[in-house]
């Protein structure tokens, strides 16, 4: 390596130093002030032709997100099939309390990941949401999940972006609130798993709009 390069990465490991502390200093002298917001549990249980209902979160996957606000909903759609939604909102990260990523829960319960990558959904008004997009199987089953991190108006499929405006509005707006949101539809036996894949573009175009009322801009 190169005295130019390790200087460099010198420089960037202090930067990122003083911007740690920079925040630690800030959210430690500072309350956060919330927008008011709606609870997760008045998400709408329908969304054009898809109901919803409710999945009991254990005390052990709540002790695991910590402290938030969370929902997790099965809809149906009689044409169409059914789609998982999880929404999970945390008022603060400021002590450990962040944001899981997906992709270390994914391989869980026997799943494995086969595909993955991200999307570009357009969605209302000139609107476009990249999420990241997954195929999972365990022995003959397979399903798409999609999923992004959103926070103060913001959509974000990267976890690194995602924490790095998680310290530019701990800095800017003396926030840290964010969320997560998540969408799972399993794929039929042998159907092609662009028809799935589209399912669940079809769902998050549904729910976009709507979370601005329970994810505060």
């Amino acid at each position: 390596m190169n005295p130019n390069h390790q200087s460099w990465l010198r420089f960037l490991a202090v930067a990122a130093l003083l911007l740690v502390a920079s925040v630690f200093i800030h959210n430690h002298t500072h309350a956060e002030e919330l927008p008011p917001r709606d609870d997760l549990a008045r998400f709408p249980t329908q969304l054009g032709e898809w109901t919803g209902t409710d999945v009991t979160i254990s005390d052990d996957a709540r002790q695991v997100l910590g402290p938030g606000d969370f929902l997790e909903r099965v809809y149906s759609n009689p044409s169409a099939g059914a789609v998982d939604l999880f929404l999970a909102y945390f008022p603060s990260q400021r002590s450990g309390d962040t944001i899981h990523s997906p992709k270390n829960c994914l391989p869980g319960a026997g799943w494995t990941p086969v595909q993955s990558g991200r999307i570009r959904i357009p969605w209302g008004n000139g609107g476009r949401l990249v999420a990241n997009r997954y195929i999972l199987a365990k022995g003959l089953d397979r399903e798409v999940v999609l999923y992004w991190y959103q926070s103060h108006g913001r959509a974000v499929a990267s976890e690194y972006w995602a924490k790095y405006y998680l310290i530019e509005d701990a800095i800017r707006l003396n926030r840290t609130d964010g969320a997560l949101v998540r969408v799972i539809t399993p794929l039929a036996y042998q159907e092609p798993i662009n028809e799935g894949v589209s399912r669940a573009e079809a769902f998050a175009r549904q729910v976009m709009p709507l979370l601005g009322n329970f994810i505060p801009r």
